[in-house]
């Protein structure tokens, strides 16, 4: 007789395997999950790791990304993948955070190039070094040699900064006289952004002029009993005469020694000015040349500024030193001879200029 197991018994194996199967597979399942996520863990921190340790490229693609204010920090990592300066704008918004840059980042135009890791291009954000080129105005300049200078450096065209310095609706808003913004130009280094133009830029010069004048010069400007537009005029003429600032007050002091007289200033520079750029010497074209700012024709001071005065030249223009000069020469070294007669002028005149110069001497 053959032995056989009962039905019975033969389903309860049945099941007993089914469920072994179903355990196996399930550890299995298990044990492949608890896999991936410990893969997951390694694979995640090795990836931010190489996204902080290496650029999105050679740096052969340079972009200007301009980032508005109030973009999130989301969006600013979207344009910078799309711009392909970062390989993961997912990442980008991690490090972000994790570095509490998020609500930090300041608003502007950046230059970044795929050679740059996320770092750096984070801190440049946060610190806010936007994408600007450095101007700089030297003292006296006038809107002439400003807008040459411009146009030299590849900022502006001479024409368009000549006509913005010009414009009337421009110069009605800044509140500033006559028919330019000659002499409210403040010399000092300005940004330029890509966005700027040349009434732009000029506000930024003139809202510098205003504020220096503001704090220093207002309450002197009152006791002098001149005009801001008369002092400014007169601080201009002072630059442009003045080689070695130290001569700044002195020189102040003819001119004003000179106006109280009612002299002519004779000042060379205005003989020159919207002719050509003062370049030390004049002709005798020139000291007879009909223009309303020539100081050798006309009496008191011009109708403006005949350049952009530095602070030093407003502050000498209101403090002129006590002395009772009322001519001067220039000598080879760039300082000048100071004289109270005309007979001392005239010989000053002989001993320094000699044949050098046509034209008369202050």
């Amino acid at each position: 007789m053959e032995d056989s197991i009962p039905p019975q018994d033969q389903s309860a194996s049945e099941t007993s395997e089914t469920q072994h199967r179903f355990a196996f597979l399930k550890n299995r399942h298990i044990q492949a999950a608890l896999l991936l996520a410990l893969l997951l863990l390694v694979a995640l921190p090795l990836r931010y790791a190489f996204f902080l340790a290496f650029p999105a490229g050679d740096g052969s693609t340079v972009r200007i990304v301009d980032f508005a204010k109030g973009e999130t920090l989301a969006q600013i990592a979207a344009d910078l993948e799309r711009e392909r300066i970062v390989s993961s704008a997912r990442l980008f918004v991690v490090h972000a955070r994790l570095k509490g840059a998020d609500g930090r980042l300041q608003a502007g135009e950046y230059q970044f190039s795929d050679g740059m890791r996320p770092t750096e291009i984070l801190r440049k954000m946060v610190t806010g070094e936007i994408n600007v080129r450095r101007f700089a105005i030297p003292e006296g300049y006038s809107i002439h040699q400003v807008a040459e200078l411009l146009e030299s450096q590849k900022l502006f065209s001479r024409e368009g900064f000549i006509k913005a310095a010009t414009d009337p609706t421009l110069l009605a808003e800044l509140g500033v006289e006559g028919n330019s913004v000659e002499g409210y130009l403040f010399p000092s280094t300005y940004n330029v952004t890509r966005k700027m133009d040349e009434a732009a830029l000029i506000r930024a010069m003139a809202a510098q002029f205003n504020k220096i004048y503001g704090e220093r010069f207002v309450e002197a400007t009152r006791r002098s009993g001149m005009t801001r537009h008369e002092v400014v005029t007169l601080a201009s003429l002072i630059e442009k005469e003045a080689v070695v600032a130290a001569e700044r007050p002195l020189i102040s002091s003819v001119f004003h020694n000179r106006l109280a007289r009612g002299m002519r200033l004779q000042s060379d520079p205005t003989a020159v000015y919207g002719v050509r750029a003062f370049g030390g010497t004049v002709t005798k074209q020139d000291i007879e040349r009909h223009t309303p700012y020539n100081t050798y024709l006309i009496t008191a001071l011009p109708p403006g500024p005949i350049g952009n005065p530095s602070e030093g030249a407003i502050e000498a223009a209101l403090t002129p030193a006590r002395t009772g000069y009322l001519y001067f020469v220039a000598k080879k070294d760039g300082t000048h001879h100071f004289s109270t007669t005309l007979d001392e002028h005239n010989a000053a005149v002989n001993t320094y200029l000699k044949s050098n110069r046509t034209g008369a001497a202050h």
